[in-house]
């Protein structure tokens, strides 16, 4: 009965906001109550909830001053030369801008924090997008992609617990793991040039005005998901693009003129965050701190890399010092903290909320019943593709459990059992962590709520679109992974 309800109350809770019938975070606390009472817990969910909860907390507070701490920065106009240098290195070709995000969020990746990466990635990228009229949605897509991938580095996390939980050197998991890291980011980087192109087409039909194509699509709707697949027209270039009806880009329609018009017609509907961004004349500029803002910013990142803090607490003072020095007057203060408060509710309620979705599927014990059944409904001749089977099994598995929950509770029982096989632990370490790509997306991984609350995009709209393509990552970097030995076949 738990193992039913375990995968009922997922199954609900991902038609529900993926269909949006439920926001995020309503389907969050609203589908593991009613399925929780179901499992029996009465009056005891309320604290399994809290015990939860109390996990919570910091990296609640973490993700607000966060969003405060760069939301202020955008504020201020640190990253306005960051976006002029990625303008003039990318030109406004949608392929080029999609596949620079990718390696951006790639190389940031390197430090194994998902939050930072986010942070980053979308600090410079997101008021490019914007500029552009692209769709944020590929942002968090793309910037999903590549850093879920590159979270199989011994540091990230799951390589460690991996290692750990079978009592295996580190090294020894991730080494032969690298031809399947580089094979996932190549894989990484094609999707993220198909988006690119599909954001060039699409762009050319809802904003002819600005691309300088003949008016023959509908007008554009400024709904953020937006559609990235909807067009049908040419593939080739924008700059240089010859047809019926189409000049030659002359000085009018330069690569300067094409972003001033672009900047013209960015939808008053954006963020609040959004809208500084593209404001060269708003009032929050100050151009005269840039180097002290520079300085604080790159002080939060070493010490936040070096891990010496707490890291809230480093958001906490580094907002602090931030919001005295460049706004001194208290009135001026509250207003920054008033502007950014729409993205703050937004991802700590939905860290909240996802407490219960935690704290119920481990508090009834759903969580151990369903790991339990998936290992005895394997059958004994498959017993030798027990690692293939770890490393198909750990895509949903890790979506829907924490890391810890699946590498300390669920691998050692698979790995166990494969030993009867002669799979060895190695191989199980190995094919556990090529469902990390699939894991990053997750609604219980804090990271990917502040990456679509700092992007302004629904987190169905993020599924939809990142959800199957991650599962591809997975299955190729498992591929190679056993093509290579890495992940043996007992």
């Amino acid at each position: 009965m738990l193992v039913l309800l375990g995968f009922a109350m997922i199954a609900v809770f991902m038609v529900l906001i993926m269909t949006k019938k439920l926001t995020p975070v309503l389907a969050l606390i609203i589908v593991p109550t009613v399925f929780g009472l179901f499992a029996g817990a009465g009056l005891g969910i309320g604290p399994m909830v809290m015990d939860s909860m109390k996990s919570m907390t910091s990296t609640a507070a973490l993700l607000m001053f966060a969003i405060i701490y760069f939301g202020l920065m955008i504020d201020v106009g640190l990253f306005d030369p960051l976006v002029r240098f990625i303008l003039r290195k990318l030109g406004n070709d949608p392929a080029k801008v999609v596949l620079g995000t990718a390696i951006l969020a790639a190389a940031v990746s390197l430090d194994g924090d998902g939050s930072t990466t986010f942070i980053l990635t979308t600090a410079a990228m997101l008021p490019v997008y914007l500029r552009l009229k692209m769709s944020p949605v590929v942002l968090t897509c793309v910037a999903g992609l590549a850093n879920g991938t590159m979270n199989i580095l011994p540091w990230g996390g799951p390589t460690a617990r991996a290692a750990s939980a079978l009592k295996i050197d580190v090294n020894d998991v991730f080494v032969p793991m690298v031809p399947s890291l580089i094979a996932g980011l190549i894989v990484v980087l094609v999707f993220s040039w198909l988006l690119g192109l599909q954001e060039r087409n699409r762009l050319r039909a809802v904003a002819p005005e600005i691309w300088g194509v003949p008016d023959t699509a509908a007008a554009f709707d400024g709904d953020a998901d937006g559609a990235a697949g909807g067009s049908s027209a040419g593939g080739t270039g924008i700059r240089g693009r010859k047809g019926p009806g189409a000049s030659p880009l002359s000085p009018e329609g330069s690569s300067v003129a094409v972003l001033e018009r672009a900047d013209s017609l960015v939808d008053d509907r954006d963020s609040a965050m959004a809208d500084t961004a593209l404001d060269p004349n708003r009032k929050t500029l100050r151009p005269k701190l840039f180097w002290f803002n520079l300085a604080l910013t790159v002080a939060v990142m070493v010490t936040l890399v070096a891990n010496v803090i707490p890291l809230p607490f480093v958001f906490m003072v580094g907002s602090a010092v931030a919001l005295l020095v460049n706004f001194p007057k208290v009135k001026d203060q509250s207003a920054q903290l008033i502007a950014h408060a729409p993205s703050i509710v937004a991802v700590v309620s939905m860290v909240m909320a996802a407490s219960v979705l935690t704290g119920v599927l481990n508090g009834t014990g759903m969580v151990k019943a369903m790991s339990e059944w998936l290992v005895q409904i394997i059958p004994s001749d498959m017993g030798p593709l027990m690692a293939v089977i770890t490393g198909v099994l750990s895509i949903p598995m890790t979506f829907f459990m924490s890391n810890d929950a699946f590498y300390f509770g669920v691998l050692p029982v698979l790995s166990e059992t494969a030993a009867h096989y002669g799979v060895s632990a190695a191989d199980m370490a190995r094919a556990s962590i090529t469902g990390q790509p699939f894991h990053l997306q997750s609604p219980l991984v804090p990271a990917i709520l502040l990456l679509v609350s700092l992007a302004k995009v629904d987190l169905g709209d993020h599924h939809k679109k990142v959800l199957w393509r991650t599962a591809v990552i997975s299955l190729v970097m498992l591929g190679v992974g056993v093509l290579t030995g890495a992940i043996g076949i007992g």
